[in-house]
């Protein structure tokens, strides 16, 4: 590599930054520095999460990418999606890639969570009928990865999920854009795109969009880590090496 490219992973709802054990495993052994998050109030099932904003898991992000000593890839799962966005929107100039994990950028005004009270402090995590019926696919999953993520699961804020969020500066357009696609091939990401679906109508405002597809459901850290891994480090290469396209 030409220069080290620091990786920087952002877990979605009710997840840690162990929930990236497998893939930084496996892009440390490739020689990249990691940095998965745990974001604020995701600690532990104790932590205090009635103060947590959406400002705070966009600073935490913000905070991990100027502390990098190289350029960053940025990688957000699912509902880091949003996340991802606002700091892309807070420092364009500091992320060399985004890389969307069976998710997408975000929109300004975008609220995660439509209709949570302000009475409302956490949002456990659902049932499996539930969260496949709100369409993240378990695919991939066995009983022994869905025990561990029960097991391990914190209830997420819901300061985060509840408040819009909001953008202001359009050279985040300009940082290309890798989606990781998995429970929503390629294709049919493409087609929502074009549709002015809310989950991906903001890719056509980003200048380089490239597609990767790992089929698999909606967490393909654990049910594909080696692939999930592969996708990502051949983003971060293609940074190390100076090219725009991985």
């Amino acid at each position: 590599m030409t220069d080290t490219t620091t990786i920087v992973l952002v877990p979605g709802f009710w997840l840690g930054g162990w929930a990236w054990d497998a893939v930084a495993e496996r892009l440390r052994d490739d020689g990249f520095p990691v940095v998965a998050l745990t974001l604020p109030g995701l600690e532990s099932a104790d932590a205090d999460r009635s103060g947590v904003s959406l400002a705070d898991h966009v600073g935490a992000v913000t905070d991990a990418v100027h502390t990098a000593d190289s350029s960053v890839v940025l990688v957000g799962h699912s509902g880091a999606g949003e996340v991802i966005t606002g700091a892309a929107n807070a420092a364009p100039e500091s992320i060399a890639r985004l890389v969307f994990v069976d998710s997408g950028p975000a929109a300004d005004g975008h609220v995660g969570s439509q209709g949570l009270g302000e009475d409302v402090i956490e949002i456990p995590l659902p049932s499996w009928d539930e969260l496949e019926a709100n369409g993240s696919s378990l695919g991939g999953l066995d009983d022994d990865a869905l025990e561990r993520f029960r097991s391990r699961a914190v209830p997420h804020p819901a300061g985060p999920a509840r408040e819009p969020l909001v953008l202001h500066d359009d050279r985040r357009h300009a940082i290309p854009v890798t989606l990781i696609c998995a429970s929503f091939p390629r294709a049919q990401v493409k087609a929502m795109k074009d549709a002015g679906h809310p989950w991906f109508a903001e890719l056509a405002r980003f200048d380089t969009v490239d597609y990767v597809d790992v089929p698999t459901g909606h967490w393909p850290m654990w049910s594909r880590p080696d692939d999930t891994a592969d996708a990502i480090a051949a983003v971060a290469y293609a940074v190390s090496s100076g090219r725009t396209s991985a």
